[in-house]
């Protein structure tokens, strides 16, 4: 995205702001319609707190100028994460209502279509948004899987915590950070793993059912990074020979 020589922080962090206060809102509105415990409301306003620190603190190192039409939709779409992350642990004393967690869950995942498609046809796309993106899905699959596991097994834990340990896989052994070719399965397989879990956790399906859904989704993403870190592996051992090479070649000249 094209950006404008002067910077004003306070302009792109009234956005984050509004979207803290929006967080809070959607909550008080849980909050009225289910009784909602201490358990959610504390991790709804824990989330609010913390995506507002985070989201600042990276809109502050990036500079950029406007917050963008497409964050705007992430942004709301990181809310309704937000009131699904409430509402799953307030299903640790008691369930939520199916229609309202399979609702806000839906949204949110039809969402995720949208914010890519408005920055580029609004010319906005920014290495900031897309990471903005990534993050809020990630979360969300984290939070159905621990709900999906309280009913099927911590098995199902792997799905969400398969992404963030592939990033802390990445502060070990740094050839991992490499950029990957596009891919069009790993976007399907990606963009599923919602949908698979939000059937999981609807209640509509039989348990044999459910357990298929949870396992299939679990299995496509064990196939997606494996095949990743396959290629990763193969292209750092490649250029790790090369530059052997090159180097041998240079001492022998």
């Amino acid at each position: 995205m094209a950006l404008n020589n002067t910077y004003d922080a306070r302009l792109v962090q009234q956005e984050t702001a509004v979207g803290a206060g929006v967080q809070i809102l959607l909550l008080a509105l849980l909050g009225s319609a289910i009784g909602m415990g201490p358990a959610g409301w504390l991790t709804g306003l824990a989330f609010a707190i913390a995506s507002w620190a985070v989201l600042s603190r990276a809109l502050h190192r990036s500079r950029l100028r406007s917050f963008g039409p497409a964050n705007r939709v992430t942004l709301g779409r990181a809310t309704l994460v937000g009131g699904v992350t409430a509402l799953v642990a307030d299903s640790f004393q008691s369930s939520p209502p199916v229609t309202l967690f399979v609702g806000l869950t839906a949204v949110a995942l039809i969402l995720d279509g949208v914010d890519g498609k408005v920055a580029r046809r609004t010319g906005t796309s920014t290495a900031l948004g897309a990471r903005f993106d990534m993050e809020v899905d990630a979360f969300l699959i984290l939070v159905l899987s621990v709900y999906v596991s309280m009913s099927l097994g911590p098995w199902v834990l792997l799905i969400g915590a398969m992404r963030y340990g592939f990033v802390a896989a990445a502060r070990v052994w740094p050839w991992l950070n490499a950029a990957l070719p596009p891919s069009t399965a790993r976007k399907t397989v990606a963009a599923l793993q919602g949908v698979f879990l939000l059937l999981a956790a609807s209640g509509f399906l039989p348990y044999a059912a459910t357990f298929a859904v949870a396992a299939t989704a679990l299995a496509a993403l064990v196939w997606s990074f494996g095949r990743d870190i396959l290629w990763l592996y193969r292209t750092s051992r490649t250029q790790r020979k090369t530059s052997v090479a090159e180097v041998r070649e240079l001492v022998t000249s």
